[in-house]
């Protein structure tokens, strides 16, 4: 089954936003840092801190985030709020990647690829809306 919920990208300060939305709407909330990941060996200690991925989630809301981790990127209004698709086969976010990425901004393009956590990727549409993609690995 795929999911969708809103996506936000912060700037070094995921974690404290995270926690006053809990404060706010309640709640379970979960944050992962870099430093606890496979991606620590790939990026630099600075980065380490920084949340790979925070989730809460309050009877029917619920909100994923991140620290801006993009290397050449750069975090602007507009680009800080995204759609996020997780969850389901490879096979099902490969079709719904693709169809969105029909006129996509290419250089906001990030095809779909394994990594330690499962499939990602990323897209800005032909409509300047972000999304993000997490699920299963391909088989």
């Amino acid at each position: 089954m795929i999911n969708l919920t809103p996506f936000l990208l912060f700037d070094g300060n995921c974690a404290e936003a995270m926690v006053f939305y809990q404060s706010c709407l309640g709640g379970e909330l979960s944050i992962t840092r870099v430093a606890d990941t496979p991606m620590k060996n790939s990026m630099p200690p600075g980065q380490h801190q920084k949340v790979a991925y925070a989730h809460l989630k309050s009877n029917a809301i619920e909100l994923s985030a991140t620290d801006w981790l993009h290397p050449t990127r750069t975090p602007t209004q507009g680009n800080t709020v995204a759609m996020y698709l997780y969850g389901g086969k490879y096979i099902e976010l490969r079709a719904i990647f693709d169809s969105l990425a029909i006129d996509a901004n290419k250089a906001l393009l990030d095809d779909l690829r394994e990594m330690p956590f499962g499939t990602y990727g990323h897209l800005a549409d032909k409509y300047g809306v972000h999304w993000f993609f997490r699920g299963e690995k391909a088989a």
